[in-house]
């Protein structure tokens, strides 16, 4: 089976790569913007013709990953819809036009972003989708256009809203949840992090390795269970950046923990305070979705998947 991953160039893309390469799960086409090692297609999305080229082969399993980050989208509202939007639009347009008996499983990565507050001590399956941002409107519209595009059969479609990922490797991005990888990357690499928001915000999380499963495993799911609602919301863990802070204490140490530095930002506070905070993820547990199990645990397996692969750290879990 051929395997289009749109997006293969970022942090989850090139995780779920490595993934599907080590289980042999079929000839693997790799898409991005830019080149990266192992590309096998460079071009925009939103370019037009470019998605009948990603699809043009009919690879029976998409993951489509792509897109312009939360706080990029907010400041480039442009960029932002044409890429998270149009360019979304666009390879399910091409995927409909590909020819008669083509219906490929289609695993999209959409966002907690498409709920906007108030919200109610923990967000449900049936709660309102009213995002807050450009990018979580962005987000909204491609699930709506997912379940039509599925219910009319052109594709086998099933959205997952991620929890914000952490802890992210590398550098940071334009996402404006980027300090929440911040405040424990950098302390544990011996380095300074700022932190814009105050201790008492509250945010759901998942792991980069939890992501990850949750990829495979909904392009493994039978999705007869999820009839017209094909869009589901991760599960994950709900903490504070004070709870986040006790963890990274708990696990390496006040040394480490102090290498955090208090310098408030509104703009990042205001598109914060919009977020949702909590969820329960019923429907996805009972489908067999899977997050870890504490904070703690998230910061161990950064350890584990990225730090301890280096022979210049000497960090390990307390």
């Amino acid at each position: 089976m051929k395997i289009l991953v749109i997006g293969a160039g970022g942090m989850i893309g090139r995780k779920l790569t490595a993934r599907l390469q080590k289980e042999g799960m079929g000839e693997l086409i790799l898409h991005d913007v830019v080149p990266f090692e192992g590309s096998t297609v460079v071009s925009d999305l939103s370019a037009s013709g470019e998605a009948e080229k990603l699809v043009a082969s009919r690879p029976g399993l998409i993951f489509h990953l792509a897109a312009v980050v939360s706080g990029e989208a907010e400041t480039d509202f442009d960029k932002g819809y044409r890429v998270n939007l149009d360019g979304t639009r666009l390879v399910f347009e091409a995927i409909r036009k590909a020819g008669v008996g083509y219906k490929p499983r289609l695993v999209f990565t959409s966002s907690i972003a498409v709920f906007g507050a108030p919200f109610p001590e923990a967000i449900g399956d049936e709660f309102l989708s009213a995002p807050l941002t450009s990018y979580g409107t962005q987000k909204a519209i491609d699930e709506l256009l997912l379940s039509d595009y599925s219910r009319r059969g052109f594709c086998d479609g099933i959205g997952l809203r991620l929890p914000t990922i952490c802890v992210r490797p590398g550098k940071p991005n334009k996402a404006a949840s980027g300090f929440f990888s911040g405040i424990i990357r950098e302390p544990l690499a011996g380095q300074e992090a700022l932190l814009p928001v105050p201790d008492s915000v509250r945010h759901w999380f998942a792991s980069p390795r939890a992501a990850i499963g949750f990829l495979l495993h909904a392009a493994r799911l039978g999705t007869g269970t999820l009839g017209h609602r094909r869009n589901l919301s991760m599960p994950g863990i709900s903490a504070t950046v004070a709870e986040q802070i006790e963890a990274l204490r708990k696990v390496a140490g006040d040394k480490v923990a102090r290498l955090i530095r208090r310098e408030p930002d509104p703009a990042i506070q205001r598109i914060v305070e919009g977020w949702p905070r909590n969820f329960d993820a019923r429907r996805a547990l009972e489908l067999g979705f899977r997050a870890d199990r504490s904070f703690e645990e998230i910061i161990r397996i950064h350890i584990e998947d990225e730090l301890q692969k280096s022979p210049q750290s000497r960090l390990s879990p307390a």
